[in-house]
């Protein structure tokens, strides 16, 4: 399909952004700020945890500061149980930026690269999916696990969930990194091809290509466990996608004017509206957030249904509601990160 012509220049070309506050018009709900105490704590485990395992040169330790672990893991997961359980859903998160970072994302200048993701990120996958084979290779495996800081904090922070986890929540968890996978492998894809989706095709590689193994473990880190009976029943699918789905949108919404001036062909929700309804960046953009707000009403009308199954069940529906409002507040007010384009 065609799209408008000189997107980023477009971006470029207008007089300002507005830095910190909330998108205009998204909908939201408000939260609390994150206790200071409570995320730098985290943070400080984080930061030794990967010392420990020589994850990332120091030259990277403005991205890790920058970032926000502990305040983004803090707003997203209120009720946790404890601080150990905070720690873990931060080595996930922070492991999981390191694998898209090192081996995704050509733009970040860390050796990644689109050509021949697969066979990168298959490996990854057995990071936390062991191998199972003679003990020669075995050994081979593990010793390969150790290779690079991405397969690293992968393994690592896995053995340290599962710790807390049940066997299920962290079977779950390994299915939704695959999941993950399979997103990063199809925008690539596209990316190489340089095919531009229709706005139905990229809203489905972004059901895959999402937050989902940040949110599918709110159980896991409140200290109980929504049974497998329980979750794998399509209703309880339904609404933990459309969770997903939505704090996906907010994160293209938020990332939109960084996209595109570190890579103007980086495909984002308002870059495919603008190609498909052939119109300018501020039109697609309003639109993407009318997207966001569907999707954001369906969740809550069906979770409202939902939560009367079963106090369990209302529990991990809250938990799955205060993720995506923590998350929204996160990219919401961490300017090191994200900026608005005018279009307001």
């Amino acid at each position: 399909m065609p799209g408008p012509p000189n997107l980023a220049a477009s971006v470029r070309a207008r007089a300002g952004v507005r830095r910190g506050g909330a998108i205009p018009g998204l909908h939201h709900r408000e939260v609390a700020p994150a206790d200071p105490e409570k995320a730098a704590e985290v943070d400080r485990r984080l930061e030794e945890w990967a010392r420990g395992l020589d994850l990332f040169p120091a030259a990277w330790n403005g991205d890790f500061a920058g970032f926000q672990f502990g305040r983004a893991v803090v707003l997203q997961h209120p009720g946790a149980a404890d601080l150990e359980r905070l720690t873990a859903a931060g080595r996930l998160l922070l492991a999981e930026n390191m694998v898209d970072s090192c081996y995704c994302e050509e733009d970040e200048g860390r050796g990644a690269s689109r050509s021949g993701l697969g066979g990168r990120l298959v490996l990854a996958q057995s990071a936390l999916d062991p191998y199972q084979g003679p003990p020669g290779f075995q050994e081979e495996w593990a010793r390969g696990m150790q290779a690079d800081g991405p397969l690293r904090s992968y393994h690592w922070a896995l053995k340290d969930f599962a710790a807390l986890a049940t066997p299920s929540q962290t079977d779950r968890f390994v299915h939704d990194i695959a999941r993950l996978h399979l997103g990063y492998l199809a925008e690539a894809a596209w990316s190489e091809t340089r095919y531009v989706p229709w706005i139905w095709e990229y809203l489905v590689m972004r059901q895959f290509n999402n937050f989902r193994p940040c949110l599918s473990i709110v159980d896991a880190v409140d200290g109980y466990e929504l049974p497998e009976q329980l979750y794998a029943r399509p209703e309880i699918q339904r609404v933990t996608a459309l969770a997903c789905n939505a704090t996906t949108i907010v994160n293209d919404l938020y990332s939109f004017t960084k996209e595109l001036a570190s890579d103007p062909t980086h495909l984002n929700l308002p870059q495919v509206v603008a190609a498909a309804d052939r119109c300018g960046l501020k039109a697609a953009y309003l639109r993407s957030v009318e997207i966001h707000n569907q999707i954001m009403a369906a969740f809550e009308e069906e979770s409202a249904v939902l939560a009367a199954l079963s106090p369990l069940v209302e529990r991990y529906l809250r938990g799955l509601s205060d993720w995506v409002a923590g998350n929204h507040e996160w990219h919401a007010t961490n300017t090191h990160r994200y900026h608005l384009p005018d279009y307001w």
